[in-house]
């Protein structure tokens, strides 16, 4: 257990807010950014500073704004985006909007710690009514986080965290990638369906398909738990794909009619728009004989052969969608119908390229799938060694300290962590594999076989790593069986640690120390490493 005390946000940052934002006119080419709370969804999705409004030291003075420094840490305080808990660190000084609260960590305090206890512990849970979001700066002063008693704790764990953080965003830029790859492929071989630069044949829509509106449920025939789900635009997102909803899902109770219980690969399209851009998005159906037909939904119904994943993504191209919302009618919610989607005109492919497109789709969605399983596992991952890191049941004192040296006894890491490269080893082939995956209780054997392999891989300079160890064990489970919903857990890693103990003990694995250099002479560090004897490996 690592001693945890309950400190106030005062103790640990100066906290202030921003300024009011100067006018339009104020703004200029070069100069020192300024962030709005709305600028923060963009900073969190990789957008530089510098790309924001700049504001000249002329303006800046003028106007009496306060430069905050690199490492001060940003959230909203006001407005809607008080609700959202988005946590961003400055990279570089800038200008803060007044809706915002910036918290400058005091000497002792580290900044990626900091961040992620407020990632934990969310501002938001002091916003008093929702109707009016709103934090005063006294509220947030007194806002008290657990934090470690030793510094190097406190950067152990964002180090650790951190590491987790750095392989979700990868796994969510390779899901990216792949989304792009596709739209690229679409793109070379059809071209964009309405302008049609590629030749093709132009044809409404309606005369291959039919848009079926589906069933106006009454919500008497619903509750909380039950075997088929209501399908509603809720279940989209915006570029396509599913969404589940969690306990706002409806499920419906008793037997519905047969013609509105969809099949798996059906394609669906919003006819209204429940959220902005959602209107003519497509969702393919992930599973038969679950899902039910909204009326808010159109169903594609085919009069000669389509492929629903060429049809996906044609929903998907921005010149289609434009000519959806063009079509659409209605003040609060917008909303189109089944003749309208089927009177457009495009550029449309024999089947028989549809069918190309649809086997390179349906590979590429194979290696998403996976991605998506991995990510998850990651995702699950990181919510457990939070939870235990922040109640001070996680033993650190084998959690690497990072290599290169701490700013002014500070980290200051990006808001999105840069992608993390770890040492290749190979897992050894076991039987294990597939009986872990069905009972649980071979899990543990399975590990230490892996764990012995990866221990004979090390080079003598080579030190251990429990968490590069630990994310290749669930890489590689979630990769070889895709098909199987399994995650590593904090009770695994707990596995792993008693195997380092186990072989400490039976003087496998040495305890030894950094080296640093002070003044030119080599001086023992405080990081604690762990090597394999030599001995262990012959």
């Amino acid at each position: 257990m690592i001693p945890m005390k309950p400190t106030p946000l005062s103790q640990l940052a100066v906290v202030s807010a921003g300024q009011g934002a100067p006018k339009d006119n104020e703004f200029s080419e070069s100069g020192v950014p300024f962030v709005r709370a709305g600028s923060l969804v963009a900073l969190l999705s990789g957008k530089k500073e510098s790309e924001l409004e700049l504001i000249s030291s002329e303006t800046a003075k003028l106007r009496k704004l306060k430069t905050y420094p690199k490492g001060t840490i940003l959230f909203a305080k006001s407005g809607m985006s008080a609700t959202k808990d988005r946590i961003y660190v400055l990279q570089n000084p800038a200008h803060v909007v007044s809706h915002l609260a910036t918290l400058i960590p005091k000497e002792g305090t580290c900044v990626d710690y900091l961040r992620l206890a407020l990632k934990r512990f969310p501002p938001s849970s002091l916003i008093k009514d929702l109707a009016y979001p709103a934090i005063g700066l006294g509220e947030i002063e007194n806002f008290e986080i657990p934090v470690p008693e030793e510094f190097h704790d406190q950067i152990r764990i964002a180090h650790l965290l951190g590491k987790v953080e750095g392989m979700i965003a990868q796994r969510k830029q390779h899901l990216q990638q792949l989304d792009d790859l596709l739209k690229s492929v679409f793109l070379e071989m059809f071209g964009d369906p309405v302008r049609n630069e590629k030749g093709w044949a132009k044809r409404r829509l309606g005369e291959a398909f039919k848009v079926k509106h589906g069933f106006a449920f009454s919500s008497e025939f619903f509750s909380d738990r039950g075997h088929f789900i209501l399908l509603t635009p809720g279940n989209f997102f915006e570029k396509g794909g599913f969404r589940n909803r969690g306990d706002k899902q409806k499920f419906y109770v008793g037997e519905p009619p047969s013609e509105y219980v969809l099949k798996k690969d059906s394609l669906l399209v919003a006819m209204t728009e429940q959220a902005p851009g959602l209107l003519g998005s497509p969702l393919i159906v992930p599973e038969s004989n679950l899902y039910l037909h909204n009326q808010r939904l159109g169903l594609i119904v085919e009069k000669e052969p389509v492929q629903p994943r060429f049809l996906f993504h044609l929903f998907n191209q921005k010149s289609i969608r434009q000519i959806i919302h063009s079509k659409a009618t209605g003040t609060k919610v917008r909303h189109t119908s089944p003749t309208k989607i089927e009177d457009i005109v495009v550029g449309y492919p024999r089947n028989d390229f549809q069918q190309q497109f649809a086997t390179i789709a349906g590979k590429v969605e194979g290696i998403k799938f996976r991605y998506q399983k991995t990510l998850a596992d990651l995702e699950s991952l990181y919510v457990a060694l939070s939870q235990k890191a922040f109640k001070g049941e996680l033993d650190l004192s084998r959690v690497d300290l990072p290599a290169a040296p701490i700013e002014g006894e500070k980290t200051v890491a990006a808001a999105v962590p840069a992608p993390i490269t770890t040492p290749m080893f190979e897992l050894p082939e076991t039987d294990l594999q597939l009986s872990a995956l069905q009972d649980r209780t071979q899990l543990e054997p399975l590990l230490r076989i892996w764990l012995d392999g990866y221990c004979t891989q090390l080079g003598s300079s080579e030190a251990f790593s429990l968490e590069h160890f630990f994310s290749a064990a669930q890489t590689r489970l979630a990769e070889l069986h895709p098909d199987n919903d399994f995650a590593l857990d904090a009770n695994d890693y707990e596995t792993i640690k008693a195997w380092v103990f186990d072989q400490i003990k039976n003087r496998k694995l040495k305890q030894t120390r950094d080296i640093i250099f002070i003044g030119g002479r080599r001086r023992f560090g405080n990081q604690i490493l762990l090597r394999a004897r030599r001995h262990a490996q012959q």
